[in-house]
């Protein structure tokens, strides 16, 4: 029996500051939607997400709800995690920053880049004075160059003026070993427009910080009690401790490198140079890609609380079902651009594309094959050429318009039924022939559609497979 062909995919871990919303479900979701697919196609899949739970931050929301930072971790990680059920999310690991095994991997990681040279001859890591500005809101130092007008311009608040002694990673060192695996595509960035921002980036960045003498909640240094590990080292490295790396290697020789980090652009320079770098000192592997999509706003605004528009994920499922939710969540706009959500299209896309479109359709060709006692065998894997433009799309992660391939295919079957009014046609062979047609073409759309919307793509392909056809229950009430 062939060897399976692996698929390692990962989400960012989630920062557990606040609950997630309906930007967190977006990336979790394309996550699975791939993640499925894959699995569908024969790969052997391993699908990571989790929540990133250290840093000065979460200490203050956590003393903000006068409880322990533990206490406050465990909290919102066991609601991100019952969120993603909800979603019909299936990951293979959901992992925390202040799991045990992930701890003690980043102090050996830390040691591994502690003892490590540079391609240069130089110390990967050395301590020094920094003094500089710091946002806590963000968990970075920004440069003046990043400000506006004097503000962080994700948090609109004016960064602290730090001074402290660190331990830094020596950027400098690997700066231009990046920029050719950057711009060869040896390490794949996605779209072009996020690879060409990385590049530009890489004229900007310096050493950076791996270790804060000031932050209480961390990881501490095996090499020094005084500090403790700078969130984003911390964080990085669950991509490659989640596979047991480095006291456990079976799954990371199995899984490594990943083929795809999934993430919005706000964490862009950690991903497309910070994280090479520590793999490049560490000897390992670099990803294959980094899939970078924009931010998106709620009906034409940002997200925020104070504009009273974050959406909680478990809203749209109680409203949609898990499987609509989906659907509307991936079919409105092209993934990786920024783009606008239209909340208020929701009803309007749900009743047009799903209770009138796929719910109707199977609804009415069943009704017609029961009530004329049809015996109709169709087979699932019917197209081949609809699974390849399909299988296109979601290769070059055109998620809406690989549903749009099937909603066409859908359509299609919709104007047969119309143009050839089966309701009126006694002769059964007649009708067998028109029928018989759309039920496989029906069983395909479900057969493809099964990543997006694993509950009702198995209603219809268990429906359209029975020995005896019956007519089918409404898939998608309208709203």
């Amino acid at each position: 029996m062939p060897k399976k062909q692996k698929y390692y995919i990962t989400t960012p871990i989630y920062y557990v500051n606040d609950k997630p919303h309906i930007g967190h479900a977006y990336t979790t979701v394309v996550g699975d939607v791939l993640a499925r697919w894959k699995r569908q196609n024969g790969f052997d899949v391993f699908y990571l997400t989790g929540t990133d739970e250290h840093g000065s931050k979460v200490a203050a929301a956590a003393q903000a709800e006068n409880k322990s930072p533990q206490k406050f971790c465990d909290e919102i990680a066991e609601i991100y995690k019952i969120k993603w059920q909800n979603l019909n999310i299936s990951n293979d690991y959901f992992i925390r920053t202040t799991d045990k095994d992930h701890i003690e991997r980043v102090k050996q990681i830390f040691s591994q880049l502690k003892n490590g040279q540079t391609p240069k001859g130089n110390d990967v890591i050395y301590k020094d004075n920094y003094q500089g500005l710091y946002c806590t809101g963000c968990e970075k130092f920004l440069t003046e160059k990043e400000l506006v007008n004097g503000q962080c311009p994700d948090h609109n608040k004016k960064p602290e003026a730090l001074k402290e002694k660190n331990y830094f990673f020596r950027l400098s060192d690997y700066k231009e070993i990046i920029r050719e695996k950057i711009a060869n595509d040896e390490f794949q960035i996605l779209p072009v427009s996020r690879k060409n921002e990385a590049l530009s980036l890489l004229d900007f960045v310096d050493d950076f910080s791996v270790s804060r003498e000031s932050v209480a909640w961390g990881i501490e240094l095996p090499f020094d009690q005084t500090q403790k590990s700078y969130v984003w080292v911390d964080a990085l490295s669950n991509y490659i401790t989640a596979l047991g790396y480095p006291s456990d290697l079976k799954l990371f020789k199995k899984f490594w490198p990943v083929d795809v980090h999934l993430m919005a652009q706000d964490i862009l320079k950690f991903h497309t140079i910070y994280w090479p770098a520590m793999l490049i000192a560490l000897g390992l592997p670099l990803p294959k890609s980094e899939y970078i999509h924009g931010f998106f706003t709620i009906d034409g605004q940002k997200m925020g609380k104070s504009r009273g528009n974050v959406i909680d994920p478990d809203e749209l499922v109680s409203k949609y079902g898990v499987d609509a939710t989906r659907y509307l969540l991936l079919s409105q706009f092209s993934f990786g651009q920024e783009a606008d959500i239209r909340v208020e299209r929701f009803p309007e896309k749900y009743n047009a594309d799903l209770a009138n479109g796929l719910g109707n359709l199977v609804a009415r060709v069943t009704t017609l094959i029961e009530k004329n006692k049809l015996k109709i065998i169709i087979k699932q894997g019917g197209d081949t050429k609809l699974k390849k433009e399909f299988d296109q799309k979601m290769s070059n992660y055109r998620f809406d318009e690989a549903l749009k391939i099937l909603w066409a295919e859908l359509r299609k079957c919709d104007e047969i039924i119309t143009n050839t009014q089966p309701w009126k046609i006694t002769d059964h062979e007649e009708l067998k022939k028109i029928l018989a047609p759309i039920a496989q073409d029906l069983l395909n759309v479900a057969d493809l559609l099964q990543p997006f919307m694993p509950q009702t793509a198995e209603k219809i392909i268990k429906i359209l497979t029975a020995d005896k056809i019956k007519k089918a229950q409404a898939l998608f009430p309208r709203i």
